[in-house]
C-alpha cells in the first residue's frame, strides 16, 4: 500500500509528465507547421494559377471569341470577288449552230452597295440571239450595279458584317463571365475544404488531448490517487472525440474530392489534390473591403459588368437591325452600265470603233416596290419592341448588380464583425481552459469541468474557421456580383 507522501509525489510525477507531453505535442504541432508552410500548403493563388491556366471550361470560354471572329470571317466573305464563266457549244451536219463563252468578275464594293463588274462574253454562230451576238473576237465590258433606293445606305451584306463585329464584343463578355462563374465555384469549394480541414485538426488535437489526459488518469487510479470514475469519464470524452473524428475525415476527404475537380495538368489530365495539403493559414486569409473599395467595385459593375456588357452589345445589334428594316421600306431601284469593247489586250491596235467609249455601253434599271409593305413595317415594329424589351432588361439588371453588391457587402461586413468577436472569444476561452487546468493540479476542479471547457474550446475554434471560410466566400461573391474575380494573394 503506497503512502500518502508516496502517492503525492507520484501524482506530482504524472502531472509533470502529463505537461510535458502537452508542450512536446505542441512543439511538434509548430514543427509540422513549419514543414508544411514550405512544402505542402495548397494557397488560393495555386489554385488561381492552375484553374486560369488548365481548367477545360476556361479553355472552352476561351474558344467564344475565337468562335465570333470566324463569324466575322464569314461575313466578309459577302465582299469576296467572285469570277464565275460558262461556255456551251453545239453543232450539227456540219452547222455551227452557237459558240458562248461567257464570263465576269464581280467586285462587291463598301461604298454604296455596289458591285464592280468586269466582263467578257463571245457569242458567235449561225443560230445565236442578235441581241446577245458579238463578233467572233468578243465583246469585254467594266461597268457599275448602284443601289439608288433599298441598298444604298445599308443592305444586307455590310448588316450582317456590322453584327458580326458587334457579336465579338457579347462573346468577350460571355467568355468573362463564364470565367468568373468558375472561377467563384473554385474559391468556395477551396474555402469549404479550408473549413473541412480545420475542423479536422482541431477536433484531432481534440483527440490527442483526451488521449494524454486519458492514460494519465488511468495512471493516477492505478496508484489509488484518483476514483475510477474519473477515468470513465476521460474515456467517453476521448471515444466521443474520436467519433467527431471520424464524421470531420469523411467531411475532409469529400471535400478534398470537390477541390480536386478543379486541378488539371498541363496535358489537360485530372489531378487530386494530395491527402498531406494543406490550406493556407488563418493570418493569410483576413481579407476585407472597405467603403472606397465598395463604390469602385460597384462603378466598375455599371460600366463592365459582363451581364451589362452582353445586354448593351445586344443593343447595338438591335440599332443596326432597326437601321435594316428602316431600309427596307425603300424602294429598290438600281442601276447598272457598263462601257463595252472588243479589246482583249492593250498591247495591239483596235478600231476605234471598239475602244472604251462613250458611244460604246450598256445600261439598264431595275425598279420594284411592295404596295403595302405589311412584312417590312411588321418586322420593323418587332425590331422596336425588341428594343423596348431590352432597355427594361438593361434597368432591371443594372439595379439586381447594384443590389446585390451591397448586400454582398453587407454580408462580408457582418461576417468581419463576428469573426473578431469570436477570436475574442476563442482568447478567452483559452484562458478560462488554462485556469481549470491549474485548478485540477492544484486540486481544486474536476475532470469534468475541464472536458466541458476544452470541448467548448474546440467547439468555439471550428466555429471561428466556420465564419473565416464563410467571410471569404462572402468576399469572393462579391467581386461575383460586381463582375469581376477576387485576386488571390500569397
Amino acid at each position: 500500500m503506497y503512502t500518502k507522501t508516496y502517492r503525492q509525489y507520484l501524482t506530482c510525477c504524472l502531472i509533470m509528465v502529463m505537461l510535458l507531453c502537452f508542450v512536446v505535442r505542441a512543439t511538434a504541432q509548430q514543427i509540422r507547421q513549419t514543414d508544411a508552410d514550405t512544402k505542402r500548403i495548397f494557397t488560393l493563388k495555386d489554385l488561381e494559377e492552375r484553374v486560369l491556366m488548365y481548367h477545360p471550361i476556361v479553355k472552352q470560354a476561351e474558344l467564344l471569341s475565337q468562335e465570333a471572329r470566324a463569324k466575322v470571317m464569314q461575313s466578309l466573305g459577302g465582299f469576296d470577288p467572285a469570277i464565275k464563266a460558262s461556255f456551251g457549244r453545239k453543232t450539227f451536219g456540219g452547222t455551227d449552230y452557237y459558240n458562248h463563252w461567257d464570263s465576269e468578275l464581280k467586285v462587291p464594293l463598301w461604298l454604296a452597295g455596289a458591285d464592280l463588274k468586269v466582263g467578257y462574253d463571245r457569242n458567235v454562230g449561225i443560230y445565236n440571239n442578235p441581241e446577245t451576238r458579238t463578233a467572233l473576237s468578243g465583246l469585254s465590258g467594266i461597268g457599275l450595279n448602284i443601289p439608288l433606293g433599298q441598298g444604298l445606305i445599308i443592305d444586307a451584306r455590310r448588316n450582317t458584317l456590322r453584327q458580326a463585329k458587334i457579336m465579338v464584343n457579347y462573346a468577350e463578355a460571355q467568355k468573362i463571365a463564364q470565367i468568373n462563374k468558375i472561377w467563384f465555384t473554385a474559391v468556395k469549394d477551396y474555402w469549404n475544404w479550408y473549413y473541412a480541414y480545420r475542423q479536422y485538426v482541431l477536433i484531432r488535437d481534440g483527440v490527442d488531448l483526451a488521449q494524454t489526459r486519458f492514460v494519465a488518469l488511468r495512471n493516477q487510479v492505478l496508484i489509488g490517487d484518483k476514483p475510477p470514475i474519473d477515468s470513465v469519464e476521460a474515456a467517453i470524452t476521448m471515444q466521443d472525440r474520436q467519433v467527431q473524428l471520424q464524421s470531420a475525415g469523411v467531411e475532409l476527404q469529400n471535400a478534398r474530392l470537390v477541390m480536386s475537380n478543379h486541378l488539371w495538368s498541363k496535358d489537360g489530365e485530372p489531378q487530386e489534390l494530395p491527402e498531406t495539403a494543406m490550406p493556407q493559414a488563418d493570418n493569410k486569409v483576413m481579407l476585407t473591403v472597405n467603403r472606397g473599395a465598395l463604390d469602385t467595385l460597384a462603378g466598375y459593375a455599371a460600366d463592365r459588368h459582363p451581364d451589362l456588357l452582353k445586354l448593351r452589345s445586344e443593343g447595338s445589334r438591335l440599332n443596326l437591325e432597326r437601321a435594316y428594316r428602316a431600309e427596307l421600306l425603300k424602294p429598290k431601284l438600281n442601276i447598272n452600265g457598263s462601257f463595252l469593247s472588243n479589246r482583249r489586250d492593250f498591247g495591239s491596235y483596235v478600231p476605234d470603233t471598239y475602244d472604251f467609249r462613250p458611244g460604246n455601253y450598256k445600261v439598264g434599271i431595275d425598279f420594284s416596290f411592295p404596295l403595302f409593305l405589311r412584312a417590312e413595317r411588321g418586322k420593323l415594329r418587332e425590331v422596336k419592341i425588341q428594343q423596348l424589351e431590352l432597355e427594361y432588361d438593361v434597368k432591371q439588371t443594372g439595379r439586381e448588380i447594384q443590389t446585390g453588391i451591397s448586400s454582398s457587402y453587407n454580408e462580408l461586413k457582418a461576417y468581419e464583425a463576428k469573426v473578431l468577436l469570436q477570436t475574442k472569444s476563442v482568447i478567452n476561452q483559452q484562458v478560462l481552459v488554462k485556469g481549470e487546468l491549474q485548478k485540477f493540479e492544484l486540486g481544486e476542479s474536476t475532470l469534468f469541468l475541464i472536458n466541458s471547457r476544452e470541448t467548448k474550446l474546440i467547439d468555439m475554434q471550428i466555429k471561428k474557421a466556420e465564419m473565416i471560410a464563410g467571410m471569404q466566400k462572402s468576399l469572393a461573391d462579391l467581386y461575383y456580383k460586381a463582375g469581376t474575380r477576387v485576386t488571390a494573394v500569397n
